[in-house]
């Protein structure tokens, strides 16, 4: 099963400092509340874009407890504009997995403010998508929500 993903929020920051808070990946991870340990694997080549880190992902659906443990690689970074992310994992229990092709899109939306747009997709495949479409997007879209409403608070805080 594979759904698309377009959200927008706008945060009350200006856009330079919004980006460097984006490539703050322990921050992002935060932003949702199923992901944990995540470490970096190895470096870019050209600094973050390259980048690729390990993540634990807990979560339940239905009557299956998730736990898999992601690859996330950073696939692509536009300065100050996009950040692209592929994420792969897999729960073994229940022989599912997990694929996440994610990019934020920074744009101005007034004097001091930034929209962010979040775009992809996701698909689950495996005994978890046995449950149905409707149950998995259900969560999906619960998780993104939680995901935009704790990334604008947190893109918008002052400091570094």
């Amino acid at each position: 099963m594979r759904e698309s993903v377009d959200r927008e929020f706008v945060v009350d920051a200006p856009r330079d400092e919004v980006w460097p808070r984006l490539l703050d990946v322990h921050a992002v991870a935060s932003w949702l509340p199923i992901m944990h340990s995540v470490t970096e694997v190895s470096a870019g080549a050209a600094g973050f874009d390259g980048s690729s880190f390990q993540a634990a992902f807990e979560d339940k659906v239905g009557p299956f407890s998730l736990r898999a443990d992601l690859r996330i690689g950073v696939a692509g970074v536009h300065d100050g504009e996009e950040v692209s992310i592929r994420a792969r994992g897999e729960d073994r229990q229940s022989r599912s997995r997990i694929m996440i092709d994610a990019a934020a899109r920074l744009s101005d939306a007034a004097p001091g403010r930034t929209r962010v747009q979040l775009v992809g997709a996701y698909e689950i495949t495996g005994r978890v998508a046995t449950l149905g479409a409707g149950v998995i997007r259900s969560k999906a879209s619960k998780l993104i929500d939680a995901f935009c409403t704790n990334a604008a608070t947190g893109l918008a805080r002052a400091g570094p």
